[in-house]
């Protein structure tokens, strides 16, 4: 019985000993590697494990570049792979490139992957040159007529900038900033109908394709639609400003003008107010002259006199000036 109980402890154990030692050794791999004439050390396998790095990300792009013939390493792709890179998408991209006769180190490889561009896609768009289409750009010519041109620009990457060189979005940008450009120094719109090749022209003799990730190929107009009269609009509008500025400024003269007519009417009506004033004053003033023995009755009468004469006159006088504006009766 205890023969038996001491057996399966050491079956348990090496049972254990066994799945720990496939865990950290995979023999498997290590197996496909010698099959496939790629010398990995059991010892580096375990070394990988102790680093945390799958061997299967490892080992499997090295037997593909093995067999494309690169010069690879274990290393090189180790490094990698703890710098956060994609190593198959590296290995893929090196053989795209031989396959293509293009020139790609496996140290610009990794830098583009590092630098968040996918290396692959862009050795592929060096052999297969890639169409963006920029959005509706709105241009204005000189007689004031918009025009709405869509372009197609055929661009191929360039592997050289693919690191620190400007994206997609700068190349439609300065397409888009060439076409304003061409069209804004056209004097007629039609000119622009007539040959719109000559956008592409002028558009692409600007190398904008300068500081960015891309050889710009070619750029054809796809699509020239005439929009709105700006000039016209913009006339408009400016009149009915002006219009406006006008109004604006006829209604402060009026403004003005009543708040003068208001100030006026108070002024008189003070002016009046003071001549009843001064006039409640004159028996007063009388009164006190009789009492006084400054002014006499004979006085007061020429005074009278005198007044009343001076009515008359003026009475006359209206009299005079409405006979003039009579007509004369045939």
């Amino acid at each position: 019985m205890d023969f038996l109980i001491g057996s399966g402890f050491f079956v348990l154990m090496g049972i254990i000993i066994a799945a720990v030692f496939l865990h950290f050794v995979p023999i498997g791999l290590w197996i496909s590697a010698l099959a496939a004439d790629v010398h990995v050390g059991i010892f580096t396998l375990i070394g990988m494990r102790m680093r945390r790095v799958p061997p299967a990300k490892i080992v499997m792009p090295l037997i593909k570049a093995n067999k494309a013939g690169l010069d690879v390493n274990v290393n090189q792709l180790e490094a990698h792979y703890l710098a956060g890179g994609n190593v198959d998408k590296v290995v893929d991209a090196l053989i795209a490139s031989q396959r293509a006769q293009i020139v790609l180190p496996f140290e610009r490889s990794a830098a583009i992957d590092l630098a968040g561009r996918d290396v692959l896609e862009a050795v592929q768009m060096s052999v297969n040159p890639k169409v963006i289409e920029t959005p509706v750009v709105s241009a204005v010519a000189k007689n004031g007529i918009e025009l709405k041109i869509k372009a197609r620009v055929t661009v191929r990457a360039n592997i050289d900038r693919l690191v620190g060189g400007a994206g997609e979005p700068t190349i439609i940008a300065r397409v888009g900033e060439g076409i304003v450009t061409t069209v804004g120094s056209s004097e007629m719109h039609t000119d622009v109908l007539e040959s719109p090749d000559d956008i592409s022209k002028t558009v692409l003799g600007k190398g904008l394709d300068a500081g960015t990730a891309f050889e710009i190929l070619s750029i054809d107009i796809a699509d020239v639609d005439v929009g709105r009269n700006i000039g016209a609009q913009l006339q408009t509008d400016q009149a009915e400003a002006d219009k406006r500025i006008a109004q604006a400024k006829a209604e402060e003269r009026r403004a003005m003008a009543v708040a003068k007519e208001q100030e006026m009417k108070a002024y008189t009506q003070e002016m009046e107010a003071k001549v009843v004033e001064a006039q409640a004053e004159v028996p007063h003033a009388m009164a006190e002259a009789f009492k006084a023995g400054n002014l006499g009755v004979m006085d007061y009468y020429n005074m009278m006199n005198v007044q009343s004469d001076t009515e008359m006159r003026k009475a006359v006088s209206q009299v005079g000036k409405s006979r003039k504006n009579i007509p004369a009766q045939k």
